[in-house]
């Protein structure tokens, strides 16, 4: 069963979407960090989940912290793939494979993943940013900012575009993505994740602001892709050329041998069956029968020139 449920991950992720690579990463980052949480836990019963844990998990996460974060610089990026409760990936990816469709239908799939890099950077950084004035979480983690850059996205490239939600039936997608960012503006206010809402915010933002560069022709997803493209090259090993050149061979001319009395210029499928195996060398012959091969295919050759190829390739 396992070994069928890996074959699916794996083929999904080499033949899906970003999109749904997006969802597959998350998901396993998720997986990863709660089994690190279940052993550690485990191996310090009944005491709980250890201190260690917690400095796992940070070591991954985006800090409030000036020292943090140019000690941790990779939290920056680590913590849009970081989940810890399922509740907070269970919305996220919906959020992401509802929206991400969308997005990636109406102005490509090479887009995604920038979009998704870029609306996290700037959740991120107003996070930092507001954390600096408020009292708020010294950590986080989570794809939110990166999720509701795509959500906006989505609203402002298609804000008529309908989706049927469960009890409410059709509704415009410009009126749902409202909904979610007025539910994160007012819960500012609120004393429970202040910079998480902060950073839903920043990714709204950047992601209306990255529709409005595109349409005047600024596509801010081509740096990104450069450089990823630049690191993948990097690791990637070149591969070996492949030549269908024959290889250099010597020729030696019989001063006994009567000239050719053919032209040039006749077809390859005709040299076999007008000229003698006393009038053309053995290399010639070969030649020639893989010159008839490569025009008109195995088939056609006779019995005795099938033979002969064969016993060439003996010697």
């Amino acid at each position: 069963m396992f070994d069928s449920i890996w074959e699916d991950i794996k083929r999904e992720f080499s033949y899906g979407n970003m999109v749904t690579r997006l969802v597959i990463i998350n998901i396993a980052v998720f997986v990863f960090v709660n089994l690190v949480r279940l052993f550690l836990f485990l191996g310090n019963a009944p005491d709980g989940v250890p201190d260690i844990y917690h400095d796992f998990l940070h070591f991954f996460c985006m800090s409030s912290d000036w020292f943090h974060v140019l000690t941790h610089p990779w939290g920056i990026f680590t913590s849009m793939f970081l989940h810890e409760g399922v509740w907070h990936i269970l919305w996220n990816m919906l959020f992401l494979y509802w929206f991400g469709r969308i997005v990636g239908d109406f102005i490509g799939n090479q887009r995604i993943l920038p979009l998704y890099l870029l609306g996290g950077l700037v959740g991120g950084l107003f996070y930092f940013l507001s954390a600096q004035f408020l009292d708020m979480g010294a950590y986080a983690l989570g794809a939110s900012g990166a999720v509701m850059a795509i959500v906006v996205a989505a609203g402002t490239i298609a804000p008529d575009y309908i989706m049927r939600l469960l009890f409410l039936g059709d509704v415009k997608l410009k009126y749902i993505v409202a909904v979610l960012v007025f539910l994160d503006l007012i819960g500012i206010a609120s004393t429970h994740n202040t910079g998480g809402h902060f950073a839903h915010l920043g990714g709204a933002a950047f992601g209306a602001f990255f529709v409005s560069q595109l349409r005047k022709g600024n596509d801010l997803a081509l740096p990104v892709n450069n450089v990823i493209d630049t690191i993948k090259n990097f690791f990637k090993s070149e591969p070996k050329e492949k030549t269908t050149r024959r290889k250099p061979r010597m020729a030696y001319k019989n001063p006994d041998a009567k000239p050719r009395r053919f032209a040039r210029s006749r077809r390859a499928n005709n040299v076999t069956d007008t000229m003698t195996s006393e009038e053309l060398s053995h290399q010639e012959r070969v030649d020639a029968i893989l010159d008839k091969i490569k025009q008109s295919g195995y088939e056609s050759l006779t019995a005795e020139e099938k033979e002969f190829l064969f016993n060439a390739s003996k010697k």
